[in-house]
């Protein structure tokens, strides 16, 4: 008899989180957004977190964007991941390289998935007042459809 070809063992979908940690560098722009974005499409059903390397400043242009689309970041107040000792994350995504090696460092004793989704900084635009709100709608943009793809993607149920 011919040897046949066995069958594949089915790769599972990954579990869907249940807590998410959003991160940057200085957790005012980036991830902020990103936390108040997915708290809008997903509410209660996951727990969303942000925090940065650094305590940055809130960030008038940041709040101004998420303004526009309903979302209020203005009471927003930044946070260190030194500052999540205890919290326990199933996902990490990081916006910045920065925050990327710390969120490594950060997942190494936790059974935490993380990915680097790049993230342009929009701080580093200059010009008019509309050319540089331009660049954090931009950026909220790009956060909420990758938000929506990568959370709406099949999942392992979870029993």
């Amino acid at each position: 008899m011919a040897d046949l070809p066995r069958a594949q063992p089915a790769v599972k979908a990954p579990a869907r989180p249940r807590s998410v940690l959003f991160a940057c560098t200085f957790n005012a722009v980036r991830s902020p957004m990103a936390e108040a974005i997915a708290r809008h499409y997903f509410g209660r059903s996951i727990h969303f977190a942000s925090a940065g390397l650094k305590r940055g400043e809130p960030n008038g242009f940041a709040a101004a964007a998420m303004a526009e689309i309903g979302m209020d970041i203005s009471r927003h107040r930044p946070r260190t991941f030194d500052e999540l000792e205890d919290a326990n994350y199933d996902l990490i995504v990081t916006l910045s390289p920065e925050a990327h090696h710390r969120a490594l460092e950060f997942a190494r004793d936790l059974a935490a998935e993380v990915v680097y989704w790049p993230t342009p900084d929009p701080t580093a635009t200059h010009g008019s007042r509309e050319m540089i709100l331009d660049a954090y709608r931009e950026t909220r943009e790009r956060l909420a459809q990758r938000i929506k793809s990568y959370l709406h993607r099949p999942w392992e149920s979870q029993r």
